[in-house]
């Protein structure tokens, strides 16, 4: 009997289409094996099992109709808990929000759901998306697939563990810093962060806007695309023939190499070395520009998260986990001043980096330069938190700050990805080429 709770959600898709498994049968398979799994209530936050099973019903009759809505149509999947599912609680994982129940669903949500995708339930993530590590004392913390002892990334920590765990086929969470990317870094999976503005921000529970985007974590390349697709209610790209061979990839090392640990430094290099012995052109590039952004971005993102969240966090401080609330907090010490010279600078940065990067395919670097940390020395006392916090998102807030789309890639060092970084809007022709650096990287 096939376990298709380990196939990817596209080849789950094809499956339905030819009739080799039922979307009944299929969500009927993932709610079992959530249901059985010793760690469910570490990674749902709640099943949305009624939902689930009527989604179902509704693709297996298109199926059996010949009226398919779109490739994954009848495939299961889970969405992070600051996604609004209408009448089902939402608390972005902060007990500021619980018991928060929307009446319509998010926008995106509503978008795949109409192209047949199957709501299994909301996931666990860091306290209002706050956080790059996915550890949540407040709600729950997910466990990493390769130590379970370990947090799983976040902010989307929930949906990586959803889909490493073999627990959906796919998992729909938000990057605002690096929310998709160190997850689905950290638990061998794809994760893409599309471009601000893509994907409407409608009914999702917001961190901070200028930065906040919707994102899939996934087992390929191929399910990233055609999950943006279904969000996105258009055409997939087409990855067919896709190849490296020729291919200019620019190797950023601003920042990005400082300090990495053994594992994420081996991997990158063995990833390096791999594409461009398949005929990529790897060509390393400096870009100082991006140092003072950089340096500001503690502002820039503190200042905006404090003006979305400052009213209800003083009104019920002790709701909150001490670190993250003092960094939410953080954000009124900063002058409006400094704060808009700081993002008329990042605009001129972004500037300057479509310039220097308008002659390569892609831009690469290691996702995170660390490895998992343990939740236990996380909870202990002292600034270990807050400075592997920091330390974590350091390389993804770059390709926040810059703009673009960005693709992340397992490699063959467990918790260790490389990010594909491409300009704004860029999503097609990233997917295309991270499709042919997948292949050359798993092969």
């Amino acid at each position: 009997m096939t376990d298709w709770t380990k196939a990817t959600a596209a080849e789950l898709g094809r499956a339905v289409e030819q009739g080799a498994v039922d979307p009944v049968a299929l969500t009927e398979s993932f709610l079992d094996a959530i249901r059985g799994h010793a760690m469910r209530d570490r990674i749902y936050a709640r099943l949305t099992e009624d939902r689930a099973l009527a989604e179902a019903k509704a693709a297996s009759n298109r199926a059996k109709a010949g009226l398919r809505r779109h490739p994954l149509d009848g495939v299961p999947i889970s969405w992070k808990d600051l996604y609004d599912t209408a009448g089902v609680v939402t608390e972005a994982g902060s007990a500021l929000l619980k018991g928060r129940v929307p009446e319509r669903d998010a926008e995106v949500l509503r978008r795949a759901m109409l192209n047949g995708l199957i709501c299994l339930g909301k996931t666990h993530m860091s306290e209002l998306a706050f956080s790059g590590l996915g550890l949540n004392p407040v709600t729950a913390t997910a466990p990493c697939v390769n130590d379970p002892d370990a947090v799983a990334g976040g902010s989307s920590s929930g949906a990586a563990a959803s889909v490493a765990f073999g627990l959906a086929a796919a998992g729909i969470g938000s990057d605002t810093g690096g929310s998709v990317r160190l997850p689905a870094c950290w638990n061998d999976l794809v994760g893409l962060k599309t471009t601000s503005g893509r994907l409407p921000l409608t009914g999702v529970v917001p961190l901070i806007e200028s930065f906040d985007t919707v994102g899939p974590l996934c087992r390929s390349v191929e399910d990233a695309a055609l999950l943006l697709s279904a969000m996105e209610g258009a055409p997939a790209p087409d990855l067919g023939g896709a190849s490296v061979k020729g291919r200019r990839i620019a190797a950023l090392r601003t920042i990005v190499l400082d300090d990495l640990d053994a594992g994420p430094a081996e991997a990158y290099e063995d990833a390096l070395a791999r594409l461009a012995g398949a005929g990529a052109e790897i060509v390393p590039l400096d870009f100082p520009a991006i140092e003072r952004p950089h340096r500001d971005s503690a502002m820039l993102y503190t200042v905006e998260a404090w003006a979305t969240w400052g009213d209800a966090i003083e009104a019920n401080p002790d709701a909150m986990f001490a670190p993250i609330r003092e960094r939410f907090e953080s954000g009124k010490t900063h002058s409006g001043a400094a704060f808009r010279a700081a993002w008329l600078h990042l605009e001129a940065v972004r500037a300057d980096w479509a310039r220097a990067t308008a002659g390569f395919d892609a831009v690469i670097c290691p996702t995170a330069p660390n490895m998992p940390a343990r939740q236990a020395k996380l909870m202990e006392q002292g600034d270990y938190y807050v400075t592997e916090n920091l330390r974590t998102l350091r390389n993804t807030r770059i390709g926040n700050l810059l703009g673009g789309a960005i693709v992340t890639l397992p490699t063959r060092t467990p918790s260790c990805g490389v990010s594909l970084m491409a300009a704004p809007m860029a999503e097609h022709r990233l997917l295309r080429m991270a499709h042919a650096a997948e292949a050359v990287l798993r092969a």
